[in-house]
């Protein structure tokens, strides 16, 4: 039997996700034809406001490239529109004159925008906002004119508001209503939304409506209908969508608002059948791309023949994509007489939530300021959970105090938890896909599951998975010139600012910079934070929340969802009154493995999350940063004091530098190792620092590698003294942390600058004075006891009692 002939008409983000799915479940089944009015592949149109805001370009936002129609077969034909259906004869009819028969046919023509029936609305200078052309439009008008209009007050006239502002251009926003977003935010959030914009130089006219277009031939200003005037010299229409139905109209297909579909998106042809901007299901048009993708999943499945439930509808959460703002809303945003709702209004943070409740269930959420439960809460309003046996504050706020979970805790999230809105992806899809197709990147999640890959709100969420999912083996380094997705700055660029503009904060970082992601990503908020200790030294508070989800809880999170202990042992040594804490601690926390480490310390694995602290509390231990971005280890052979070959005291020496550097960020864990003769018991030789011991002094080797790409250490120098190995390496280490890039190991930022050149630096005694004068003042913002980073309170007041220190505040 051969292929049927699939026709589509659309190539947005609906229809050809929807071919996407086709070719997942069965990439034989058809031969595929894909009509698109623009001259582009598909894009994410969700991007558009950031392609405006100037945070990227058109080619950033390309979602399927050239090489993919060709790859699965699909002849696209760009610039080209159907204008004709027959559905007696199963053809299409182009604007160009081409026709092409169907066994099935896919309408997916999206939306256009609504640009009010006002007199002068066909002058130059009046644009929407809905696709590339009309970016260019906007960024073409902002070379010559400065004065911007948007009409309407809604998400999309924000967005295209705040990208006028990037352009450079003065912008009026004019709202109908009175207050902005008044579909998802309450008056409150709306006023606190409306301040902060205010701040970024937007300026409002509220309660006014649009009368005509000033101008001859070009747009010169706006009249309003109570008889006022402002001048602009470019009008955006962001007022709403219209669904293009018109090619189904004209075929005698079954239009209302939009082109109406049933449960399975069959329209009233058959073999027809509609998805997305341009359908409408149970008289409801849906604008979010959520539902949009939760149809073309529902028709993939149908034109399959694979079992699908119905698509019954969709709530949808809402976001807005402006630095600087950070809300969320979805469901019901007022009260009524059945409804109790909890309300939090923190003027002086700027945080305000709300959470309506009806007949016992979570029925709208309204966040601004802080939305880091969001997640939680939307799940809650999605499967409709019981919340009568919960506290206000256990409904609020996630984590152990509040009762909830956190949404960062990606071992308490159940494998149905959505973790991607946009597409619907959950957690143990993701999960699946990373040990099934061996995935290690967010970007090969986004390619496999396609979460992340339309607003990217959830990829730092996606990053932790790949850190649960994958332990040891995850990597996040980059190998992109830019420092990552968040910014089109490299890693120097953004350096340099930092120093240049006395940029203190990840926040401040953010906002001068322009982050496209106003949270920022898994990578940018480590390496930030990274950065900015590295340049202010000991004047950086360090920020937790951008750590790593390992470094947040001081242990390797394990495969199921446990943690590893692993207390520092300096040097490989220990003590009978160390190892018995360890075994009793062990014991008494019903530890299922104690295990010796490569590293030459012992590690207590499968411990339980709520266990941490307080058994951090009684080992007493530092920890072995067995997690961190720093020095983990400094591995020694017994030396001379107990070997007969040993020629040098590696213990001493080994033990002294580990007290030295610990807990020092670094761009990359560093491993070293210290041998006192060169049979080099402690593999010094492929470590991040070897020393080995040679009769008369110290050789010191660097850039070593023991991992899955195995590199011999250089040798940088010989030198006679333990002091002398102290300063080269300290001088190397602070070269290392002010250039290499954030998770770029020594071996490969070694091989990148060149050893010559490194060797040429520390050859300057002036220079390693210096060097080592900058790590030493770094250094001092680790001199209180390490347990500080732990979490609780209680623990920490006992903690430092108990050594007679202060309690740092």
């Amino acid at each position: 039997m051969g292929k049927k002939k699939l026709v589509m008409i659309g190539n947005g983000m609906a229809g050809v996700r929807t071919i996407e799915e086709i070719i997942k479940l069965a990439p034989e089944a058809f031969d595929i034809t894909i009509f698109g009015l623009e001259p582009h592949p598909n894009y994410n149109r969700i991007k558009l406001s950031t392609v405006l805001q100037g945070d990227t370009t058109v080619e950033d936002i390309i979602m399927n490239s050239w090489e993919w129609y060709q790859e699965n077969h699909i002849e696209l034909f760009t610039g080209e529109t159907i204008v004709k259906i027959d559905t007696d004869k199963k053809i299409v009819l182009s604007d160009k004159g081409r026709e092409v028969e169907y066994d099935e046919l896919i309408i997916a023509t999206g939306s256009s925008s609504f640009i009010l029936p006002v007199p002068g609305a066909d002058k130059q200078g009046v644009t929407g906002f809905r696709d590339i052309q009309d970016c260019e439009t906007m960024i073409n008008t902002s070379k010559q004119f400065k004065r911007a209009a948007v009409i309407g007050g809604g998400l999309l006239g924000l967005e295209a508001a705040r990208g006028l502002l990037n352009l450079g251009m003065e912008v009026e926003v004019i709202h109908l209503m009175p207050h902005l977003m008044e579909r998802q935010l309450d008056p409150t959030s709306s006023k606190m939304l409306k301040d902060e914009l205010e701040k970024q130089g937007m300026n409002f006219i509220m309660e006014k409506q649009t009368a005509e277009i000033l101008g001859e031939e070009r747009v010169t200003g706006l009249r309003f209908t109570d008889g006022s005037e402002i001048a602009v010299d470019l009008v955006v229409m962001a007022v709403g969508i219209k669904p293009n139905v018109d090619i189904a109209k004209d075929s005698g297909i079954y239009v209302n608002r939009g082109i109406v579909v049933d449960d399975f998106m069959h329209t009233s042809a058959t073999n027809v059948y509609a998805v997305g901007e341009c359908a409408e299901h149970r008289e409801m048009v849906y604008g979010l791309v959520a539902p949009l993708y939760e149809q073309g999943k529902v028709l993939a499945s149908i034109l399959c023949g694979a079992e699908t439930k119905p698509y019954e509808g969709s709530i949808v959460g809402t976001g807005l994509k402006v630095s600087g703002v950070d809300l969320f809303s979805a469901g019901e945003i007022e009260d009524d007489e059945n409804t109790k709702s909890i309300k939090v209004h923190n003027e002086f943070d700027g945080v305000y939530k709300k959470i309506i409740i009806r007949d016992n269930r979570v029925s709208g959420i309204v966040l601004y300021g802080d939305t880091k439960d969001s997640s939680r809460l939307f799940k809650m309003l999605i499967k409709k959970e019981d919340v009568s046996g919960m506290t206000s504050v256990s409904i609020l706020e996630s984590g152990c105090c509040g009762g909830g979970v956190d949404s960062n805790d990606v071992a308490a999230m159940a494998d149905d938890d959505i973790v991607c809105g946009c597409n619907g992806v959950t957690k143990g899809t993701i999960v699946e896909a990373i040990q099934s197709k061996e995935l290690t990147t967010v970007d090969e999640v986004g390619g496999c599951t396609n979460a992340g890959r339309s607003c990217g709100r959830c990829k730092s969420q996606i990053a932790d998975i790949l850190a649960y999912t994958l332990g040891d083996k995850f990597d996040v380094a980059a190998e992109k010139t830019a420092l990552c997705g968040c910014t089109t700055l490299s890693r120097d660029e953004v350096v340099a600012e930092m120093k240049e503009k006395g940029l203190t904060s990840i926040r401040e970082v953010m906002n001068v910079l322009e982050w496209k992601q106003e949270e920022g990503c898994s990578k940018c908020r480590p390496a930030l934070n990274y950065y900015l200790g590295m340049i202010l030294q000991d004047q950086y508070v360090d920020d937790r929340d951008s750590r790593l989800v390992n470094e947040k809880m001081h242990a390797n999170i394990q495969k199921d969802g446990t943690y590893s202990v692993i207390p520092r042992m300096y040097g490989g040594v220990t003590s009978a009154a160390d190892l018995k804490k360890i075994a009793e601690v062990a014991e008494k926390y019903n530890v299922p493995l104690v295990k010796l480490t490569g590293g030459q310390r012992i590690g207590l694995y499968g411990v339980k999350k709520e266990d941490l602290p307080v058994m951090w509390e009684e080992l007493g231990m530092p920890s072995g940063y067995a997690y961190g971005k720093t020095l983990r280890t400094v591995k020694t052979c017994v030396g001379a004091k107990f070997c007969r070959f040993g020629t040098q005291d590696s213990m001493g020496l080994g033990i002294e530098l580990e007290k030295k550097f610990e807990r020092l960020d670094t761009p990359h864990k560093v491993k070293v190792g210290v041998s006192a003769c060169p049979r080099n018991c402690a593999e010094a030789g492929i470590k991040d620092f070897g020393v080995v011991g040679i009769d008369g002094g110290w050789e010191v080797y660097v850039a070593g590698n023991g991992g899955t790409d195995l590199r011999a250490g250089d040798l940088l120098e010989t030198v006679k003294t333990k002091e002398e190995v102290i300063e080269l390496i300290g001088a190397f280490m602070q070269y290392y942390r002010e250039t290499a890039d954030y998770l770029e190991r020594t071996s490969k930022w070694v091989e990148r600058v060149g050893l010559d050149h490194v060797k040429e630096i520390l050859a300057n005694e002036n220079t390693r004075q210096a060097l080592n004068a900058r790590l030493d003042k770094t250094l001092l913002k680790y001199n209180e006891p390490w347990s500080e980073a732990i979490e609780n309170k209680e623990i920490q007041e006992k903690y430092y009692q108990k050594r007679e220190v202060p309690v740092l505040v």
